[in-house]
């Protein structure tokens, strides 16, 4: 790829010209280290900052995501040869060569989804890390010798599942690639990712990147498509060993039950509607800014957003007063503008959603405090037509409204006061989702108890939104199983072997055979 300076300005020809400097003969599915064009039905490429088409690529279909698994079968017998040391090197060698061109990367994911490029850059960076922390583990998977009664030397060996694939969204493409292929890899698993039709592009530039950093031919695949042809495809095929799944609720249950009925077993990682809570003792100030991180960082595309914000009922209307003096100020516009601090709704089926979900709130109750107005540097310009929503904070979002259990996916919260800190705790737990979050208060004793009683797999105390691939990573409840990072994460992708040698010949177990 020849463009590692961001362009000026978001278009579709930005777009277009971007995705072609990457892909010169076309983006296709990813396979045996090649770019491989579909011959299926046309999906079209939108510019979310624009809402104009600006590429389209053909679908593999069935016959295609066969090709691809057959590929990475093959990957997986040759990567299954390698020993953790060698493996350990290229994946070191990966992540170099990902951090050599983590602004490449940044400008194909911020021209293509719509993200901005100061996130972009950060994810890409990211990536990076994720290959090297996975490549340090790659020659530690040790198994255990066990102790047993009579004469036997017990031991367990850890053994890859094979193939692996990996269905990632559209709003982390790049994060998503990296952070659900470097474990895999380093357990000796081939990979197929399975992103997102409406944004394959970082995925397929990765996969590349891996490949010239020593992955043998398939080892590493994207199978780029539609999910009624090739997603379907790959999570009912018995070929695959495992799935680990990101995406909604509903759409990760279809992928479970389809896999579990090919007895394929499944890690799903789904959505949240976490707590953000706030005690009259805490610096109000900091605990603002976390907030507006929580939740506009992304512009509200995270499962992790902080999208309930529930306040102590006796500085409810200062914290409110300043969370929306922080929404107010924040720069939404031009992905590629690196003052840019929040981009589009990355797709217009999300915008849509988004959009309806902000009036059924405010139907239900409540009060929307921040201006709904765009900037004119976008009503004035080719951005006027992009799947824009401003930061949106709405007041008195009470258990009754439909905001209070249901997961917008964009830049919009709900705030409500509490009055005691047991009715804190029932309100963050008064959802289906445990996927996050937060407490803040002076209270240390107060802090840990909470952070003990909210039902979440990640809690933060006096902060929000940190994550590291050191840390598992994971929910609870609709917000999915399994964790899909830090050291544990290697035994959801290696089963356990044991082995059994006699330390002296045995006698036979049978009287009559006796001699």
């Amino acid at each position: 790829m020849s463009i590692t300076t961001a362009p000026t300005t978001s278009s579709a020809e930005t777009a277009r010209t971007v995705l072609d400097s990457a892909f010169p003969r076309g983006l296709g599915a990813f396979v045996d280290g090649k770019v491989v064009p579909g011959s299926g039905s046309t999906i079209t490429l939108t510019s979310a900052a624009t809402g104009v088409p600006f590429a389209g690529y053909a679908d593999p279909g069935t016959e295609g995501a066969n090709a691809i698994l057959e590929s990475s079968v093959r990957g997986a017998a040759a990567w299954g040869k390698f020993n953790g040391f060698e493996r350990a090197a290229i994946l070191r060698n990966v992540s170099r060569v990902v951090e050599a061109h983590t602004e490449e990367l940044a400008i194909l994911e911020s021209s293509t989804t719509g993200k901005p490029i100061r996130d972009a850059r950060v994810e890409a960076a990211k990536v990076a890390e994720m290959f090297g922390y996975y490549a340090g583990w790659a020659d530690k998977l040790t198994g255990q010798t066990i102790p047993v009664p009579g004469p036997w030397h017990t031991y367990t060996e850890r053994v890859p599942w094979g193939v692996v694939v990996a269905i990632t969204p559209w709003n982390a493409p790049l994060f998503t690639a990296g952070w659900n292929s470097a474990a895999p890899l380093a357990a000796g698993n081939a990979v197929i990712i399975k992103p997102s039709e409406f944004t394959p592009a970082t995925t397929v530039r990765l996969a590349q990147l891996a490949h010239d950093a020593g992955l043998p031919d398939g080892v590493f695949n994207v199978a780029t498509g539609l999910g009624q042809t090739v997603g379907a495809t790959l999570t009912t095929d018995r070929r695959v060993g495992k799935i680990s799944f990101i995406g909604s609720v509903p759409t990760g249950r279809r992928v479970a039950v389809a896999a579990a009925e090919a007895g394929i077993p499944a890690l799903l990682e789904l959505g949240g509607k976490s707590a953000n809570i706030v005690f009259a003792d805490a610096d109000l100030e900091r605990a603002a800014d976390g907030a507006i991180s929580a939740i506009f960082s992304g512009a509200g595309q995270s499962c992790v957003a902080g999208s309930r914000l529930l306040v102590e009922r006796s500085v409810h209307a200062r914290f409110v007063e300043l969370v929306a003096d922080r929404a107010a100020r924040l720069r939404v516009g031009d992905p590629l503008d690196s003052d840019t601090e929040v981009g589009p709704i990355i797709t217009a089926p999300q915008f849509a959603t988004v959009t309806s979900l902000i009036e059924a709130g405010m139907n239900d109750g409540g009060r929307r405090v921040t201006g709904a107005a765009l900037p004119e540097a976008l009503t004035g310009s080719g951005l006027a037509g992009g799947h824009w929503v401003m930061p949106t904070l709405l007041d008195g979002v009470t258990p009754a409204n439909r905001l209070e259990t249901t997961e917008v996916f964009g830049p919009v919260v709900g705030a409500d006061a509490f009055d005691t800190e047991a009715e804190a705790i029932a309100r963050a737990n008064n959802t289906n989702f445990g996927l996050a979050g937060a407490v803040w208060t002076s209270d240390i004793s107060r802090a840990h108890h909470i952070a003990r009683e909210v039902k979440a797999g990640t809690f933060w105390i006096n902060s929000y939104k940190t994550i590291h691939v050191a840390v598992p990573f994971g929910g609870f409840g609709d917000s999915g199983h399994g964790r899909s990072s830090g050291p544990g994460v290697l035994d959801e992708y290696t089963q356990t072997k044991a082995v059994w040698v006699p330390t002296r010949a045995a006698g036979s177990p049978f009287p009559s055979l006796s001699y």
